[in-house]
């Protein structure tokens, strides 16, 4: 009987081993799983980020053609036009303000910022837009090519601006939706909330878009 009892408990011991290493084994698939899926989820994030920041850039680089062609079209409206001194100080003061208003890659998930410098935006297409109206009133202005060409590419300019903030909005919304899911809530809490929502950009409330100029 005691040999017996002795070979149970051996049995014993050896089946606990066993289940023991299973265990080990299955604790070890399960981390790698995790920690696979958790990978995977954070290079999402990281590429979705990546693709609003792209985006950014375009918008950005647009709504600085626009400011490249305010000093120009100032200029030629201020020789054709030189009663609108109070419309053409509005565009000057308007560009320097949005200009001097900038965003870096962090600012875009502060609310209070992105409003600061929409609202800057803002006033500078409003202003441009009473310009452009004026050469109504001054037909050697609405004759002069210079005009012409510079307000035709200021229109496509509005245009590209407009494109490249629906696509920005539409990559940030994208991210934002993937950083409120689980996966995103869970990968956030793990790497210490190293990702934070980003703020659409609108227009501006009262902002006007640049007419279309017939000649």
């Amino acid at each position: 009987m005691p040999n017996a009892v002795a070979v149970v408990r051996v049995q014993s011991t050896a089946i606990r081993e066993r289940i023991r290493r299973a265990l080990l084994v299955l604790g070890a698939v399960v981390l790698v799983v995790v920690l696979g899926s958790g990978c995977g989820r954070y290079d999402s994030l990281v590429e979705a980020d990546q693709n609003a920041a792209a985006k950014w850039a375009d918008l950005d680089a647009a709504l600085q053609r626009r400011a490249d062609l305010v000093p120009n079209l100032v200029a030629v409206v201020k020789g054709a036009a030189n009663h609108e001194e109070e419309t053409l100080t509005r565009v000057v003061e308007a560009r320097a303000s949005a200009t001097q208003t900038k965003l870096s890659e962090e600012d875009l998930v502060d609310p209070v910022k992105v409003a600061a410098f929409q609202k800057a935006q803002g006033e500078l297409s409003g202003a441009l837009s009473k310009l452009l109206v004026i050469q109504e009133a001054y037909p050697d202005l609405k004759a002069n090519q210079l005009f012409h060409d510079l307000a035709v590419e200021l229109e496509g300019t509005e245009n590209r601006i407009l494109r490249a903030r629906e696509e920005y909005n539409g990559a940030a919304r994208q991210y934002n939706a993937a950083l409120l899911k689980i996966g995103g809530l869970v990968v956030n809490r793990v790497t210490g909330k190293s990702f934070n929502p980003r703020v659409y950009f609108t227009a501006a409330a009262g902002a006007q878009a640049v007419p279309a100029v017939s000649f």
